[in-house]
């Protein structure tokens, strides 16, 4: 690779950081710099304490996974940091009379929670490193910053010498704050990324990841509190569960990734027998995935969206004599609709994936000329007309279309023409809302 590559690389690279990564990562820094040099200064207080706790943060870094949606997630080092941030005493041994829950106090600092917590996440990302599985900067600064907001809010309060019901008031308060603060920060982030509307960014980041959230909340406090009243072995005790259900999303997710790389090899299928063209299925998913954002679809929507529109022309194998270029917009409307039934008929063979069989089907129903699904007249007279097509399947039929007549071609003249041809079609075939969300999308596409 010459000098000029790996530059270009390296410029693309950086321009993939925007703005509020650019913010999170740069104010996660500042706290590591002044946590560091503090601590540097006075010296690490309960040393062993800092260390059990900084190899439980880095075990859970090098076990960090990556879930659904590209969210890459370390629940254990999280709850290790937090359980950190949240400890208010080491064992019942040698407590002064007066120590809160009667145990010797854990004197650090919230500034040697981040300073502990940063070298921990820095060990445990090495061997990602050195095998070229570099960690995501701005997934490792939102932690951090979450840590560091609990360790700031609740250390300050162990000098007030509070009954313990309070403390865990406290606890609980700082904590549902944190997962709060994490959602929002990732929703932020998420919809300058995606290009989405800030609303549905946090929709999906609280389905996405309040579960996991919440386990990760119980774990760091039964770890600060099982610590405080049984000593140091409690950690091991109590990072069992968290543990478990890292191992339960870890499935989920390789299930659903399982899903996506079975469903993109079943779409090449139609370009390897040459029914269409390469990279067809491909480009329909990724533009009907961006006008779905557009939309504002969920990340559930979407998925069944992209599933829909890799697998939306595998009917056309049962054609005798391939449409020439495999572009079903030239095919009459009663050719399309058999490629359609035909289609989603093969989809159903999986038994999971129903609803996507669905979507295929009506992707090639007319706009405004069908009823819908549940709707017919007195006597079942309408039950001979087109059925609707849900958004899923407008946003395919338009995605398609486009691309049947547009493909790799990177002529803007002739992707404006080919949009203008859809608006003239919108008053029945094409949904107008869905047609606009296209030309936005190929807009930000074709713009120098």
């Amino acid at each position: 690779m010459t000098s000029t590559q790996i530059r270009a690389r390296e410029r693309a690279a950086w321009q993939t950081i925007d703005s509020g990564q650019l913010l999170l990562i740069a104010t996660a820094g500042l706290f590591v710099i002044v946590a560091v040099t503090q601590v540097a200064a006075v010296g690490l207080v309960q040393p062993d304490i800092a260390v059990i706790f900084g190899v439980l943060i880095a075990l859970g870094e090098l076990f960090r996974m990556v879930m659904p949606g590209n969210r890459e997630m370390a629940p254990i080092a999280t709850a290790g940091a937090i359980g950190y941030a949240l400890l208010v005493g080491i064992g019942p041994e040698g407590a002064p009379p007066d120590a809160p829950l009667g145990v010797v106090p854990a004197a650090h600092s919230p500034l040697q929670v981040v300073a502990v917590t940063a070298v921990g996440m820095l060990i445990g990302s090495l061997p990602h490193i050195a095998v070229g599985r570099a960690p995501r900067p701005d997934a490792m600064a939102r932690r951090l910053f979450t840590v560091s907001i609990v360790a700031l809010c609740f250390r300050p309060l162990l000098d007030l010498a509070l009954p313990w019901y309070l403390l865990l008031a406290a606890m609980s308060l700082i904590v549902v704050a944190s997962c709060f603060t994490d959602v929002v920060i990732a929703a932020l982030i998420r919809a300058e990324a995606v290009r989405t509307r800030f609303g549905i960014a946090l929709r999906d980041e609280i389905g996405a990841k309040m579960a996991l959230c919440a386990a990760t909340s119980a774990t760091a406090m039964l770890i600060a509190v099982s610590t405080t009243a049984m000593g140091q072995g409690a950690l091991l005790i109590f990072t069992v569960p968290i543990l478990v259900t890292q191992f339960a999303f870890r499935r989920y997710a390789g299930v659903r990734a399982t899903y996506l790389q079975t469903v993109r090899a079943l779409s090449r299928v139609t370009e390897v027998g040459g029914y269409v063209e390469t990279g067809h299925s491909r480009r329909v998913a990724a533009f009907a995935v961006a006008m779905g954002r557009e939309l504002g679809m969920a990340e559930a929507e979407l998925l069944e969206l992209e599933y829909a529109a890799l697998m939306h022309d595998i009917g056309q194998l049962s054609l005798g004599d391939p449409i020439p270029g495999g572009a079903t917009v030239l095919a009459s409307p009663a050719e399309q609709r058999r490629i359609a039934e035909l289609g989603a008929e093969v989809i159903k063979e999986t038994g999971v994936l129903d609803r996507v069989a669905d979507i295929v089907r009506l992707s090639s129903h007319p706009y405004r000329t069908g009823r819908p699904a549940d709707e017919t007249g007195p006597d079942g007279d309408d039950a001979d007309r087109p059925v609707a097509p849900p958004l899923a399947g407008r946003i395919i039929k338009v995605a398609n279309a486009y691309d049947d007549l547009v493909g790799e071609s990177p002529d803007r003249d002739r992707g404006a023409a080919v949009l203008e041809r859809l608006r003239l079609d919108s008053a029945a075939e094409y949904d107008p809302t869905v047609v606009e969300a296209l030309s936005r999308v190929v807009d930000r596409r074709t713009r120098p």
